[in-house]
């Protein structure tokens, strides 16, 4: 017989993967599909590396701005790094094959904690205390790129609140530091 604590961790990750198996069903819809491949792809760095380098001409003290961001992605990169290859868990659609559909292409095996939501939730936070009038186009931004690691069968829902957490973390160490 298994432990309660232990049981309990084995319900609970049933119950994520069957959110997970019904929201990534959602991929089966092709425009659907298509919309969560494009904010996956933008959150890989495109929109975050461009966002970064704006910073001059977005704010008077864009130069301070744009070191201030690209050592705070640096630094919360080398942690999820750390964090992902000392926990390796799988993604879902490796551990429960068949279970949950793969939408995209994975760069690496293993799931825990989301990147691409870690970088989406840091960047907005930068946005919102530099540059608010630019979070009406972040904020949808970085919640479609959250929704999508899970809609394309490549994070747990716990993977993207676990990226959130870090990425709002470094962004408000990096505010307090850089004040």
């Amino acid at each position: 017989m298994r432990p309660r604590t232990l049981a309990l961790f084995d319900h609970l990750d049933l119950l994520e993967w069957q959110f997970c198996q019904r929201i990534t069903r959602l991929s089966l819809y092709r425009p659907w599909r298509l919309t969560l491949q494009a904010a996956s792809r933008l959150g890989d760095w495109p929109v975050w590396v461009l966002l970064t380098l704006a910073q001059p001409w977005l704010q008077t003290d864009g130069s301070w701005r744009l070191a201030q961001y690209a050592i705070t992605a640096l630094v919360a990169t080398a942690l999820y790094r750390l964090i992902k290859t000392r926990l390796c868990r799988e993604r879902p659609f490796i551990t429960y094959c068949g279970g949950i559909q793969c939408s995209e292409p994975a760069r690496d095996r293993y799931s825990f904690p989301s990147g691409h939501t870690m970088h989406a939730v840091m960047f907005s936070v930068l946005v919102a205390a530099h540059t608010p009038w630019l979070l009406p186009v972040v904020i949808p931004l970085a919640l479609l790129i959250a929704f999508s690691r899970v809609g394309l069968g490549l994070h747990y829902v716990s993977d993207v609140v676990a990226g959130a957490s870090i990425g709002c973390g470094f962004a408000i160490l990096s505010l307090f530091v850089a004040g």
